[in-house]
């Protein structure tokens, strides 16, 4: 019997009442984590199982779980009513950690096979930093982060992910966002176009129309940046960058490295020459101030990120522009939608098309040596290695992105059926099995032989269970469907598994009375459950 301090007690009567689902809800994530059933946890014991899956205890939704956790030390007792005092507030984003439904539910294999493939990519050490802005020339080049968040707000980090640099290119993706906000598609491709260039990132070029290739291009984040309230002054300007910049990072204010933008502004002799060639071809917005929008544009690419932080927007633009840890939504899905749409065809500049071909997701590189990757639905991933190969992409970056698609299934096209040996890291692995033992079971239930070939052609072990340990052969025995005992017989499948109960498929096919299925067992050295137990 429980004591005073394990019963679960109800709130006053003068508060709300917890309701029987709401009660069993509790019990179940409680008993999960009561793994040794002493009728009581530790605090190490929430937040380690938390983080083993990726929720992190400075996770701001988790911020009044964690100030409930403060008065507990490592050794006091938390029982079932101090656990729903506790989580209650944050009860939506535990339950979701404590049974597996977050968007990678085998975080910890993940996480594996992240570091496999970081502590590889690490061992290239090829390229070299960028050398036309003194600033990042001096950047040193050993340093190397990667990030990744997801969806639903599962974080891991490795290496240098915590060390700053400036955003550079990936600064463009989200202008074009904002540009794209503030007037539509229409007015924006007025002024700029949609297609890859086909020339490294800074070319001397416009499009036949006199105008930018495409916004992830120079030329074109610097018009992107003439789109964005270019009614308003240059400071608020770029207040309502940053602000959106923060948004996009759960809250958390960018850097800003003056250094860097002021030796970008002096070696900017191109960018001026882009601007300055625009302007001749009318491809700005009436009333532009051209020296503004290229101090404006230098600006932007000076703000400063941690991977940690990247890997947030990655992350909200994987999920439809919606930021993960705050739930608001910062873009519209339309406009995320566009805005992978070029990064898939020129994020990466005159690699782009390799890019798509081999790792098959947006993305977009930066010559400070970053790298924002997107995978839609599942997560957003952030690299930092400053060494840059001759397209100006961080080697690391792209051989880290290489890796990415050939160990997991984030390919655009990996969803074609085909024959594949990736891994899924969105599939639950305990619901996978549940859901293959029901189709075969079903299967041999109907006596479907075809179904059950297709399932066979698809690698699915015959002598798979269900949740009572019952395989296909004690089905089709029960159900007297012999077409299927001579199928699984002849595939080889165990002739005498037990069930939770202790029967066998023989037991099955004598309470069936069904005389042929008997003989076909039989003859394959089906036994009874009791003539089992005296052989044991």
């Amino acid at each position: 019997m429980l004591d005073k301090g394990q019963e679960f007690i109800q709130p006053q009567p003068e508060k709300k009442n917890i309701r029987a689902s709401e009660k069993q809800l509790y019990q179940e994530l409680f008993n999960s984590l009561d793994t040794n059933s002493a009728g009581y946890i530790h605090k190490p014991h929430l937040i380690e199982t938390l983080e083993a899956n990726g929720i992190h205890a400075d996770d701001t939704r988790l911020e009044n779980l964690i100030h409930n956790l403060q008065s507990y030390s490592s050794t006091d007792k938390i029982y079932i009513k101090d656990f729903y005092k506790i989580v209650h507030d944050n009860i939506g984003i535990v339950e979701k950690c404590l049974r597996g439904r977050l968007i990678i539910p085998s975080f910890p294999e993940f996480r594996r096979d992240i570091e496999e493939i970081f502590n590889k990519t690490k061992e290239d050490t090829t390229g070299h930093v960028a050398d036309y802005i003194p600033q990042l020339k001096r950047v040193d080049p050993e340093q190397y982060g990667v990030a990744v968040t997801t969806i639903h707000g599962q974080h891991l980090h490795l290496g240098d992910a915590n060390i700053p640099f400036c955003v550079q290119s990936t600064c463009k993706p989200i202008n074009y966002c904002i540009a794209l906000e503030d007037h539509g598609a229409d007015t924006v491709h007025q002024h700029v176009g949609r297609e890859p260039s086909g020339t490294v990132f800074n070319e001397l070029a416009l499009n036949s129309k006199g105008r930018p290739h495409n916004p992830m291009i120079n030329a074109g984040a610097i018009m992107s940046c003439s789109l964005i309230h270019n009614e308003l002054p240059l400071a608020d300007r770029f207040d309502y960058v940053l602000e959106k910049w923060t948004n996009l990072c759960a809250g958390k204010k960018p850097g800003f490295n003056n250094a860097v933008y002021l030796s970008e502004k002096q070696t900017a002799d191109r960018n001026f020459a882009l601007g300055y060639f625009m302007r001749e071809n009318n491809a700005f917005p009436e009333n532009t101030n051209l020296i503004e929008i290229l101090e404006f544009y230098f600006q932007c690419c000076s703000i400063e990120l941690t991977c940690r932080d990247l890997s947030m927007v990655a992350a909200t633009l994987a999920n439809a522009g919606v930021c993960p840890y705050t739930g608001q939504r910062v873009f519209s899905s339309e406009t995320v939608k566009k805005c992978l749409s070029l990064m898939s065809s020129c994020g990466m500049y005159d690699f782009s098309g390799e890019f798509s071909f081999i790792v098959g997701l947006p993305a977009k590189s930066g010559v400070s040596g970053s790298v924002m990757v997107i995978v839609p639905n599942v997560a957003g991933f952030a690299i930092w290695s400053p060494r840059l190969d001759k397209c100006g992409n961080s080697v690391r970056g792209i051989e880290f992105s290489k890796a990415l698609t050939s160990t997991f299934n984030f390919h655009i096209y990996d969803n074609l059926h085909c024959a594949s040996d990736k891994k899924d890291p969105r599939i639950n692995k305990s619901k996978l099995q549940n859901d293959v033992a029901v189709e075969l079971c079903w299967a041999a239930s109907y006596g479907d032989i075809d179904e059950i070939k297709k399932l066979v052609a698809r690698g699915i072990e015959l002598n798979t269970t269900d949740y009572d340990k019952r395989t296909a052969l004690h089905i089709s025995a029960a159900e007297g469907n012999a077409n299927v005992v001579r199928y699984l017989l002849l595939k080889g499948v165990d002739v005498n598994p037990v069930d939770r109960w202790g029967g066998t498929p023989l037991d099955d096919a004598i309470r069936s009375k069904n005389d042929a299925v008997i003989k076909l067992l039989q003859k394959n050295g089906a036994l009874k459950s009791t003539d089992l137990k005296v052989s044991a």
